[in-house]
C-alpha cells in the first residue's frame, strides 16, 4: 500500500464506529478528507449524521459532497470526534496542528464522548517531537510571546528554532486570524509539562499538544490495520 492506500485504509475502519444519528466532529488533513470521502458515499446511502467541522477548508470539502453540517454552537455536544494527527505516540499523545487547525480541531474534540485519530504508520512514533509542534499565537506581542515560549522551553531542557509559519511571502494565518510558530524541539521528553508551560503563556492561543483526548488510534500499514486504544 502506498501512502494514501494506507489513509484510506483508516478511514474505512473509522468509519464503522460513525452510528446512525450521530454527532460527528470531523477533521482536519490529508487523512481525514480521506475519512470525508467515505462518509458522504454513506451518507448519500442513508446514513444520518450532522457533522461539525474544524476548519474552513473541512467545511467545503463536506458541502461539496454532501455531508450535512451543523456549527459546534448548534451541536454543543459531539458523540464521536474522527480526525489524523502529525504524530501519536503509544499513549495517543497527538501533535496536531500542521494544516493549521490546532485550535479549533482541540475545541471540538474536547466537546467529544470519544476522538479516534486515524493514520498510517509512519505518524506513529516512540517519543513526540520529531514533527515540529505547532503553537497559535496572538499576533499582538509576537515578539514577547516568542522569547516567552524559549524560556519556558528551556527550563525543560528544550531548544531549537521557533519558525514563524508562512504561506508565500505573507503570514500564515488561521480560520481564527492567528499566527502560528513551528517549533522544532526534537524529543519531548515531558509533553505534558511542556502543555501546562505552554498554557501558562498569555500570548499562546492553544497548542498542538492532544493529551487524554484521543481514546482510540487507528493505524494502517503495508501490513494491515492496527488500533491503540488509550491507558
Amino acid at each position: 500500500m502506498d501512502a494514501r492506500e494506507m489513509k484510506i485504509k483508516a478511514a474505512e475502519v473509522a468509519l464503522g464506529h460513525v452510528e446512525n444519528g450521530m454527532r460527528l466532529g470531523i477533521g482536519t488533513g490529508t487523512t481525514a478528507e480521506e475519512f470525508v470521502r467515505l462518509l458522504a458515499e454513506k451518507v448519500a446511502g442513508g446514513l444520518q449524521v450532522n457533522g461539525v467541522p474544524t476548519s474552513e477548508r473541512t467545511a467545503r470539502l463536506c458541502l461539496e459532497l454532501g455531508v450535512p453540517l451543523k456549527s459546534l454552537d448548534e451541536s454543543p455536544e459531539l458523540d464521536l470526534t474522527i480526525d489524523g494527527a502529525d504524530e501519536l505516540d503509544h499513549s495517543l499523545r497527538l501533535i496536531k496542528g500542521g494544516g493549521g487547525a490546532l485550535l479549533r480541531e482541540k475545541i471540538v474534540a474536547a466537546s467529544s464522548a470519544r476522538m479516534i485519530v486515524i493514520a498510517d504508520e509512519s505518524k506513529l512514533v516512540e517519543t513526540l517531537g520529531v514533527f515540529p509542534l505547532p503553537i497559535e499565537v496572538n499576533a499582538f506581542g509576537l515578539v514577547s510571546t516568542r522569547i516567552m515560549i524559549e524560556k519556558a522551553a528551556a527550563r525543560l531542557g528544550l531548544s531549537g528554532d521557533l519558525t514563524l509559519r508562512m504561506a508565500g511571502d505573507q503570514t500564515f494565518k488561521t480560520d481564527g486570524g492567528h499566527f502560528i510558530l513551528d517549533a522544532s524541539f526534537g524529543r519531548i521528553a515531558d509533553a505534558e509539562a511542556l502543555a501546562m508551560a505552554l498554557n501558562s503563556i498569555p500570548g499562546v492561543v492553544e497548542h498542538g499538544l492532544f493529551i487524554n483526548l484521543a481514546t482510540l488510534a487507528i493505524i494502517a500499514g503495508p501490513a494491515g490495520v492496527q488500533t491503540l486504544q488509550a491507558h
